[in-house]
């Protein structure tokens, strides 16, 4: 059992803010690379940043979600990717913390700095074998895969009555092929390349099934009365991660603002862009929808941490609302970043001026499957219709 004094949230703050110069230098130079910067990746791991979400007898935290809203958005006000990738991790490592205790230890036992990149679709098949089971697929958007120790995987398990079960699975990154092609428009520097399986052997011990995730049935036993785990995986990591979407907008809109002094409009009798009542609109809403994504990812943060402390029942209503507040948060980011993009002017779409890089970030975020505004809308409205939800990621 590691005895490492937990940091208080306002020192996680604190950490983070600090981090921020470097991670907005190194932004421009990952996104070339297509991968997390080296040294920002050192720089979370030495300000524990990055084990917020491990369970404490290994060295972690267990920070609540608040305490990641905050670091999240100071980690998105300094790069999207970087906020983006930090998020997957605190999610995965949330999520192995629900495997059997014996193989946490084999994950963390030896390091608790270990990272893990994954995601949820279970895109490949597998089939029970003496001992485990045998994998074959492909699994893209491994977010941080090049600083990665170990990839969770999703996949449906034959039964034998000819269906299929979805399962989740671990498995270290070198028994597994890694393909080089995160050629996209946003969120480059996450480096979220596929991996490949090929008969693919994986240990029973390290499969658990997705169903009994999804209804907080979890097989770890030492955490199952931590607080962190008193919760269902969705609004878990709806809550690890929409920090970071709320610091994107605040990071477009210190980069339209160190740009404005001096900026006359184009082709208008505004030498001055300060002066333009246009703009004064402009900022004015931007600076409104900043707030109201604020509010969104603290109530949620809070409703979390507040089941979680108390043990509580999660309500289907409770649950899409989680999902529903990741959707409006992403929306209101769209929109408050399109309002400082338009305002920038022609000038901004050089690669040298943060914006650009800022609403392409933001656009990959929005097309996320569990971020999408207008899907988690029609859930949330479609549970407060009294029907049942149509998704079993609640």
């Amino acid at each position: 059992m590691h005895t490492t004094e937990i940091p208080q949230r306002a020192e996680m703050l604190r950490r983070a803010t600090d981090l921020v110069p470097l991670i907005r230098d190194r932004a421009p130079g990952a996104e070339h690379l297509r991968r997390m910067d080296d040294d920002v990746v050192s720089a979370l791991i030495e300000t524990g940043i990055l084990k917020m979400r491990v369970p404490v007898r290994y060295g972690g935290f267990e920070s609540d979600t608040r305490s990641l809203v905050d670091v999240g958005i100071q980690l998105g006000r300094g790069d999207g990717a970087v906020g983006f990738t930090v998020a997957l991790w605190w999610i995965t490592s949330w999520i192995v913390g629900l495997f059997p205790d014996p193989v946490q230890d084999e994950v963390w036992g030896s390091d608790p700095d270990v990272l893990v990149c994954g995601t949820l679709a279970p895109t490949g098949m597998a089939t029970a074998v003496d001992g485990g089971i045998l994998v074959n697929g492909r699994w893209g958007f491994n977010s941080g895969a090049a600083h990665s120790q170990w990839k969770m995987l999703s996949a449906v398990l034959t039964t034998p009555d000819g269906g299929g079960e979805p399962i989740m699975a671990l498995v270290p990154i070198k028994d597994i092929q890694v393909v080089d092609d995160w050629h996209v428009a946003g969120l480059r520097a996450t480096g979220s390349v596929s991996m490949v399986a090929d008969n693919l052997f994986i240990p029973q011990d390290r499969v658990i099934a997705i169903a009994p995730l999804m209804a907080q049935q979890y097989a770890s036993k030492l955490n199952k009365d931590r607080p962190i785990y008193r919760c269902p995986m969705i609004p878990a990591a709806s809550a690890s991660t929409i920090g970071k979407v709320a610091g994107l907008m605040m990071n477009a809109r210190e980069a339209f603002f160190e740009r404005l002094p001096g900026r006359g409009i184009t082709y208008s009798g505004y030498g001055d862009q300060r002066e333009a009542p246009l703009t004064h609109h402009q900022v004015a809403e931007a600076a409104m929808k900043i707030d109201e994504a604020e509010f969104h990812a603290y109530r949620l943060a809070d409703l979390v941490d507040a089941k979680c402390a108390g043990g509580e029942t999660w309500s289907v209503t409770e649950r899409a609302l989680a999902r529903v507040a990741m959707g409006r948060v992403c929306q209101l980011a769209h929109d408050a970043i399109g309002i400082y993009n338009t305002a920038s002017g022609g000038s901004s779409i050089f690669e040298t001026v943060p914006i650009q890089r800022i609403v392409r970030d933001m656009e990959a975020i929005n097309l996320h499957a569990l971020n999408h505004p207008n899907t988690n809308m029609e859930l949330y409205g479609r549970v407060l219709c009294g029907l049942e939800p149509d998704s079993a990621y609640l």
